[in-house]
């Protein structure tokens, strides 16, 4: 009796366990389209055996567990190929997006637009006395100035669309990683290793990370169940367990990294803004902040400190300065300052100490918090070698948004507007010494100081063209309105002549207002040249670049491709372009083309143009324009390379993972009835037994 009770028991268990396999395989065959679901199986084992004569005798079939076809090695190497995909992606689509701005085959690009103005000069040259030719001129130059202008609010303005996206990405990251760190959770609490698998939660969980991979790049370690940590590729953590860390998209911040000793208590200050990240290294303790025999010099490095960068003249050392001197370094034009702790226009009250650090960032970036108050910077960054900073985040889309914005939109925002600096400088510094088809009785300069009292050449002058400034000087042309009289006069600067390492604005003011005939004065922190009532002004030969520097007498105005422009005054009054100049005889004769020959010229000119990244290159101008074109073009069709490599790779990762996890429904219904079979001898089994156990019943009675 007992025998045929173990066939039954038998029969009865091999039915369970077939109807769990049967049900494992319909669920297959139901989520066979299901994103992120993984194929499942019912693990089968030998119940235990009885020993027993003649021998030892089996128990039937066990149904142990439902585990996942999933392979995790393929899956972490998937999740690094789908971040680098990402981050080529995003930077393909924000580059492509930057190309159709620099289209020139529609011709009506910036490239066109500049080879016309050059050729207007030269039609002047032709007919430096013809109105129409001059107002052509100006009509087509402000053509010029706002298609850069153009070009340049566009970039800024996929950068700020950048920014949306960032935010975006950086908001469901955030959702991501609380999400795993409750599935985490779940997973502890309920799950049984190798008889209760939570396998719904673990893809759900799977998948989540594939997302998360996709957004920025992650290391996944898992130490078994719901003791799962995650970190970027760079060590911060993102989940632990069921404990996650919050990611921030939040605006300008200042890091003080003070070395040990150091008695500074106050605060280091900065105005502008910029796609680099300044790090601040104090190199020379001195006599202390602005102190005018032994101030405290510091170095800039737009790379964390691998390497510094430089003014016009090579210098690398800057002095700390407070407010009313402060520092305006050659990248981007931000000024930086150092202040009472509680009031940035108050000297501070404390000594910096030799190797003091400071880490400006004049942008958004990606911050990671532990806690509340230790906020770390991950902003992805591109260091001057072309390598990505590895202590930062370095895939996903969130890089290929950073990366997009500060290295590859910073980069031609740089170099468009050293373009347009370029242009600038050159056309003041001829047209500045030249003489229209009527002189002035009022000059205003276009360009601002800091203050006045700071020598124009410093960085803590203000002075944008600063940097430009020689040793030499300026010959200023006074004339008799009726008698026609004429007297050439030079300010008086000392032996040498103007020094911009020495002389203010502030002297530059008292140099002319000591010339006879003339008066000058500083209004709004710019210069006024007057000539006195009776007298009329021109402007000759100037060595110094004074004259183009403080936007005296200038064509254009402004200080790059934001505001690029013609000066409103010659704008206005098209007599003043400076077709001629003024002879040695102080005369302005009809016909002359000297000036406008100059700057024609200027379209073959090699001249120098440097950036940060590139340093100093000697082109002329429209050749540095189209390299900037060339790197666009460049920089997408290396970005749509790059994505297609990583696509494949990861595509291929995904499709080995899928060989492996994925429903096979052709599989799956051969499954199907090697169970059904099972199931039907199972009960055959069972009816087997019942009728032994009948005819034994029927024998007794």
């Amino acid at each position: 009796m007992s025998g045929i009770g173990s066939v039954l028991d038998m029969g009865k268990k091999a039915l369970l366990v077939n109807q769990s396999a049967i049900r494992v395989v319909s669920n297959n065959v139901a989520n066979a389209n299901t994103p992120g679901y993984r194929r499942q199986a019912v693990r089968l084992e030998e119940s235990m055996a009885i020993d027993y004569a003649p021998g030892q005798m089996g128990t039937g079939v066990s149904a142990k567990e439902v585990y996942r076809y999933f392979d995790a090695f393929i899956e972490d190497q998937y999740n690094t190929k789908a971040s680098q995909r990402e981050m080529w992606m995003t930077m393909h689509y924000n580059l492509s997006n930057v190309e159709i701005l620099f289209n020139e085959s529609m011709g009506t690009g910036v490239n066109e637009l500049m080879a016309g103005f050059w050729s207007d000069w030269q039609n002047l040259s032709n007919r430096p006395e013809d109105m129409n030719a001059r107002s052509v001129l100006i009509a087509n130059t402000n053509n010029l100035t706002n298609a850069i202008n153009q070009l340049n609010n566009d970039l800024a303005r996929i950068q700020s669309q950048a920014d949306d996206f960032i935010q975006q990405d950086v908001d469901r990251l955030n959702e991501i990683v609380k999400e795993i760190a409750e599935i985490n959770r779940h997973i502890n609490a309920q799950e049984v290793p190798g008889r209760n698998n939570l396998n719904e939660m673990r893809d759900k969980r799977d998948l989540l990370v594939r997302e998360l991979a996709e957004i920025i790049d992650i290391n996944y370690i898992d130490n078994g169940g719901g003791n799962v940590t995650i970190t970027t590729k760079a060590g911060h953590t993102l989940v632990e367990s069921g404990h996650s860390y919050e990611i921030k998209f939040e605006n300008r911040k200042i890091f003080n990294n003070l070395t040990p000793g150091s008695t500074f208590t106050d605060q280091i200050y900065f105005e502008g803004s910029s796609s680099y990240e300044y790090t601040i290294k104090v190199v020379h303790e001195g006599m202390g902040i602005g102190h005018a025999d032994d101030p405290t010099l510091f170095k800039v490095s737009l790379d964390g400190g691998l390497t510094w960068i430089k003014d016009a003249n090579g210098n690398e050392t800057f002095e700390a300065q407070g407010y009313d001197n402060r520092v305006t370094l050659p990248v981007d034009g931000v000024s930086i300052w150092f202040g009472s702790k509680d009031d940035p226009t108050q000297p501070p009250a404390s000594a910096l100490k030799q190797n003091d650090e400071f880490q400006i960032i004049p942008k958004t970036g990606l911050y990671w918090y532990e806690n509340s108050s230790s906020p770390m910077n991950i902003t992805p960054q591109v260091l001057n070698s072309g390598q990505m900073n590895d202590r930062r985040v370095t895939g996903g889309s969130l890089a290929g948004h950073f990366i997009f914005r500060d290295h590859y939109a910073g980069k031609y925002q740089e170099k468009l507007d050293a373009t347009a600096k370029a242009l600038i400088w050159e056309v003041n510094r001829i047209h500045t010494q030249g003489a229209g088809l009527a002189n002035f009785t009022e000059a205003t300069g276009t360009y601002q100081v800091t203050n006045p009292n700071e020598a124009l050449g410093s960085a803590s002058s203000g002075l944008f063209f600063g940097d430009m400034l020689q040793r030499g000087n300026f010959t200023i042309h006074i004339y008799d309105k009726d008698t026609g009289e004429h007297t050439a006069e030079v300010p008086d600067f000392g032996p040498g002549g103007f020094n911009p390492e020495e002389h203010s604005l502030e002297d530059v003011r008292a140099a002319i207002d000591a010339i006879n005939g003339l008066s000058a004065r500083i209004f709004n922190s710019q210069l006024v040249i007057e000539a006195d009532d009776g007298n009329e002004i021109a402007f000759g030969n100037d060595t110094s670049g004074l004259l183009a520097g403080l936007g005296i007498n200038t064509f254009f105005q402004g200080e790059g491709a934001r505001d690029l422009a013609v000066n409103d005054f010659v704008g206005n009054n098209i007599a003043h372009i400076n077709a001629g100049h003024v002879n040695g005889a102080g005369e302005i004769n009809s016909g002359d083309n000297q000036m406008a020959l100059d700057i024609a010229g200027l379209q073959y000119k090699k001249v120098s143009i440097t950036t940060s990244f590139e340093g100093t290159t000697t082109q002329t101008i429209q050749e540095y324009y189209n390299s900037l074109v060339g790197n666009v073009g460049a920089d997408t069709n290396m970005s749509m390379f790059n994505a297609q490599y990583n696509k494949a790779l990861a595509d291929d990762l995904n499709r080995r993972q899928e060989e492996i996890s994925g429903v096979n429904l052709d599989e799956e219904m051969s499954s199907l009835i090697k169970f059904q079979h099972s199931y039907q001898a199972a009960a055959k089994l069972i009816s087997t037994a019942q009728m032994m156990m009948q005819t034994l019943i029927g024998m007794k009675s």
